[in-house]
C-alpha cells in the first residue's frame, strides 16, 4: 500500500455481511478513532482522540447489532474522520477541519493541496466507490437497498443541552423520515425530532445526496444521542428501538 496509508493501517473501509438478506445497507462514516501510522496524533491528546471530535461514539457498535436484527448489509470508515470526513465532499472544508467544536486540529491547520488529495485519495475515493459499487451490484441483482446513515452526538453542544433524543434527518426525499416520524410518535419512549441536530442546511446530507437521491433509494440518518449508547445495555436498548421504528416504517413504505 502507498501513499497514506500503509500495510499496517489496512483498508480504509469494511464491509459486513454483504450477502445480506434484508433491505437496508447501513453506512457508518464516523466509526473509528483510529489514525493512520503516518499522521501521528494530529497534536491532539489521548483525551481529544477519544471523544467526539474524533468519532461518534457508539455508532459503530449500535449498527452492528443492527446487522443481526435487521440481516442489514453494513459499510463503515476505519479511521477517524479528523483525517477525513467520508460524509463530506473533497471540497468542503469540514471534510478536513481545521476546528471541530473548541478543539483546534493542529495537524489539520493549513494543509496544503497535495496533503488534502492524498487524503482524498487514501480515504474518501475507496469509500465512496466501494458503497457505490455495492449499490451498483445489488441493483443489478433487482434488490436496491434502502440507505440508513448512523451517528451520534453530544449531549452538550458549545454548553447547551440537548433535549432530542434521536434525530431523524433528511434531505429533498422524506419517504422514510416521514414514516419513521410516525411510527415515533406512537410512543413517549424516545424524543425524536425531524432534523435535530443536524440538517441538510449543516451539510451532513453528503451520503444521501450522493448514494441515496441519486440512486432513487429511500434514504435517512439516524442520529442518537451518545449518553444513551454509552455502554453495552444501551446498544442494544437502542438497536431494539431502532430494529422496531425501521421494521414497521420499511412495512409501511412496500404497501
Amino acid at each position: 500500500m502507498t501513499g497514506l496509508l500503509t500495510v499496517a493501517d489496512g483498508s480504509p473501509v469494511a464491509l459486513e455481511n454483504p450477502d445480506a438478506f434484508g433491505p437496508v445497507l447501513l453506512v457508518c462514516e464516523h466509526a473509528s478513532r483510529q489514525l493512520p501510522e503516518k499522521m501521528g496524533s494530529l497534536g491532539l491528546s489521548d483525551e481529544a482522540l477519544g471523544g467526539h471530535i474524533a468519532w461518534d461514539p457508539g455508532a459503530l457498535a449500535v449498527s452492528k447489532l443492527l446487522v443481526e436484527s435487521l440481516d442489514a448489509a453494513l459499510i463503515h470508515q476505519r479511521f477517524s474522520r479528523l483525517v477525513y470526513d467520508c460524509n463530506r465532499p473533497p471540497e468542503a472544508d469540514a471534510a478536513m477541519p481545521a476546528v471541530s467544536e473548541v478543539f483546534q486540529i493542529p495537524g489539520n491547520a493549513m494543509i496544503s493541496p497535495v496533503e488534502r488529495l492524498a487524503r482524498t485519495e487514501a480515504i474518501y475515493f475507496p469509500f465512496r466507490d466501494a458503497l457505490s459499487d455495492y449499490i451498483a451490484v445489488r441493483k443489478a441483482n433487482g434488490r436496491p437497498p434502502v440507505l440508513v446513515t448512523m451517528h451520534t452526538f453530544t449531549p452538550v453542544y458549545h454548553g447547551r443541552q440537548r433535549g432530542v433524543e434521536i434525530g431523524i434527518l433528511h434531505d429533498t426525499d422524506s419517504r422514510l423520515a416521514d414514516a419513521m416520524l410516525a411510527s415515533a410518535e406512537k410512543s413517549t419512549r424516545h424524543v425524536v425530532r425531524r432534523n435535530e441536530p443536524y440538517g441538510p442546511a449543516d451539510g451532513v446530507t453528503h451520503t444521501l445526496i450522493e448514494h441515496g437521491l441519486k440512486n432513487g433509494l429511500p434514504n435517512v440518518m439516524i442520529e442518537i444521542r451518545n449518553d444513551l449508547v454509552k455502554d453495552e445495555i444501551g446498544q442494544k436498548v437502542m438497536a431494539d428501538y431502532l430494529t422496531g421504528l425501521l421494521g414497521e416504517s420499511l412495512a409501511v413504505l412496500s404497501q
